[in-house]
């Protein structure tokens, strides 16, 4: 029987968490001399603000979503994917090999044969590690941890080799054919009569992000191979005593994180820079792991956790040019007592809530 309901593990205890974070970053900013209502003002109308700072937040917003979802379900199998940065990176391969090998005359063509380009190159990253531990015993997070610094590696590798574009001494290949040109915001809208900033990098990747959250919950939730995840992540010898491959589990368990950690270089790769440049995933692999906490691994959780991490992204950048005296690494720290307060110390907040409900639940009774 549960404690509390579902809605209030996903919702309100990190909600609560989220104020007690803010509440210390609030005291920080004021620490150095400068008010947190002007900095939390500037980080909300940066990123929400306009249709340009809308536009980037939902961009950052679907990296995140991807990456959170490939953290939640290794999560669900009691695998702890922290290999995500490498994982999409070597999906940009990947997307990059099927968009630069035809000159596609159509989006709505190349997206998919790009999906399945980025989703195999990133499962197949996720494949090696999740061997290792299923036949040799090799611990996934050193493994992951390992395959990000190899990933980065064979991307520079080819960006200064194979992939590189001739016309440059920078390491990225050439553009894509035009007919890849993935649908932005403002192009989609425009139709409608609704007007969106052009410059803003948000495109149809969010909507194929959205799509993901509601399969993986699906996937989780009301199919049987889900159903075996989740049972092998709450007791692996109970799973294994009812039948379940344990190998077969942990393989295929990775091999979707990979591909979902994949989907980011759709977002990046071919919807925004439109060719592969070096170092397209700026630490989205990790903050991932923040959005999966936050998120309490529900796809659900999981999108409104990333709209968040997305606005403080944005906003962040807004902040730094609105407020000079608070420095990236300020942004950092609010950033990091997010994740304190929604990993580390959760059970502060959600033991006390749960204590609550029981109470409740008693009174009624």
């Amino acid at each position: 029987m549960e404690t509390m309901p579902r809605w209030a593990d996903v919702i309100l205890v990190p909600l609560i968490n989220l104020v007690l974070a803010f509440s210390v970053a609030g005291l920080v900013v004021l620490a150095i001399g400068q008010n947190p209502l002007d900095a939390i003002y500037f980080m909300i109308k940066g990123s929400l603000g306009s249709t340009r700072g809308i536009g980037y937040t939902l961009y950052y917003a679907t990296n995140y979503i991807f990456t959170g979802l490939a953290v939640a379900v290794a999560f669900h199998a009691r695998l702890f994917n922290i290999g995500g940065e490498g994982q999409a990176a070597v999906s940009g391969i990947g997307a990059a090999v099927v968009m630069l090998a035809f000159d596609w005359p159509h989006w709505a063509l190349a997206l998919p044969f790009a999906i399945i380009g980025a989703g195999l190159f990133g499962a197949a990253w996720a494949f090696i590690p999740a061997w290792l531990q299923a036949k040799r015993g090799s611990h996934i997070v050193i493994t992951t941890i390992m395959f990000n610094f190899i990933g980065a590696a064979l991307l520079g590798y080819l960006l200064n080799g194979l992939l590189k574009s001739p016309h440059t001494q920078n390491a990225e290949t050439v553009n894509f054919p035009e007919g890849a040109h993935l649908p932005t915001a403002h192009e989609v809208l425009a139709p409608l009569g609704i007007a969106f900033n052009k410059s803003a990098p948000a495109n149809i990747s969010f909507l194929l992000a959205i799509a993901c959250a509601v399969l993986v919950w699906y996937l989780l939730w009301r199919t049987r191979l889900g159903y075996q995840i989740r049972a092998f992540g709450k007791s692996e010898a109970a799973a294994k005593y009812a039948g379940i491959n344990a190998v077969r589990i942990t393989i295929v368990t990775m091999l979707i994180s990979g591909a979902l950690a994949g989907m980011l270089s759709i977002n990046v790769v071919v919807g925004e820079q439109e060719r592969l440049i070096k170092e397209f995933v700026e630490g989205a692999g990790f903050v991932g792991i923040a959005v999966a906490l936050m998120g309490r691994s529900h796809p659900f959780g999981i999108v409104l956790a990333a709209l968040l991490f997305g606005m403080l992204t944005q906003g962040g950048f807004e902040l730094l040019f609105e407020m000079p005296a608070i420095s990236r690494e300020m942004v950092l720290v609010i950033q990091a007592l997010i994740i304190l307060f929604t990993g580390a110390l959760n059970y502060m907040v959600h033991d006390p809530v749960e204590r609550l409900f029981l109470r409740r639940r008693k009174r009624k009774a």
